[in-house]
C-alpha cells in the first residue's frame, strides 16, 4: 500500500494525514489525532462504538476509508463540546446517568445527534429506531433513551 497526504476536516481544524488512502479513518482518529472519543468495537460497523458525524450524518469510522471523508466534515465526540460548555446532547446524558461502563457511549451520543440534526423534535419511536444499531451490553438502554429524549426537550414517561 502506498502512503500518501490526506487532508482531512476533523473537528473544524484542517490536518494532513500520512497514511494509505484506504485506511480506517477511526486508525486515523486515534492513532493519528489522539481522539479517543471513538472506540474501536466489533471492526464491521456493526456495534456503533466508533460513531462519527460526517457532513452531519452519524457513520461507522471503522468502515469507511480516510479517500472517502476528503473535502468532507468529520466531527468527533471531542468536537461536540467541552467539559465547561458540553453540548445539549452531552449535558443531556450526563444530566441522566445515560451510562453504566461508557464504552458505548460516544456512538449513543454521536448517533443521537445526528438524529436532532435531522429531526430536532423526535418522537420515541424515532429514537429507538436511531439507536438501535448502536450496542450497550451493561444494559443502560432505558438511561440512555432518557437522555436522548431529554436531549430533544422531551420527557421520557416512566418505564412501569
Amino acid at each position: 500500500m502506498t502512503q500518501t497526504i490526506t487532508r482531512l476536516t476533523v473537528n473544524g481544524g484542517i490536518h494532513d494525514v500520512d497514511a494509505a488512502p484506504d485506511t480506517a479513518l477511526l486508525y486515523v482518529l486515534r492513532n493519528d489525532l489522539r481522539l479517543n472519543g471513538p472506540k474501536y468495537g466489533c471492526g464491521l460497523g456493526e456495534c456503533g462504538a466508533c460513531t462519527v458525524l460526517i457532513d452531519g450524518i452519524a457513520a461507522r469510522s471503522c468502515v469507511i476509508p480516510i479517500e472517502g471523508c476528503v473535502g468532507r466534515d468529520v466531527l468527533t465526540l471531542e468536537g461536540l463540546g467541552s467539559r465547561e460548555h458540553p453540548d445539549p446532547v452531552q449535558d443531556a446524558f450526563i444530566r441522566e446517568q445515560g451510562a453504566q461502563c461508557g464504552y458505548c457511549l460516544n456512538g449513543m451520543i454521536m448517533s443521537t445527534k445526528a438524529l436532532l440534526n435531522r429531526i430536532p423534535q423526535p418522537s420515541e419511536a424515532e429514537v429507538l429506531e436511531a439507536l438501535r444499531h448502536n450496542l450497550c451490553r451493561c444494559g443502560a438502554h432505558i438511561e440512555i433513551m432518557r437522555a436522548a429524549m431529554r436531549a430533544a426537550g422531551r420527557a421520557v414517561e416512566a418505564q412501569g
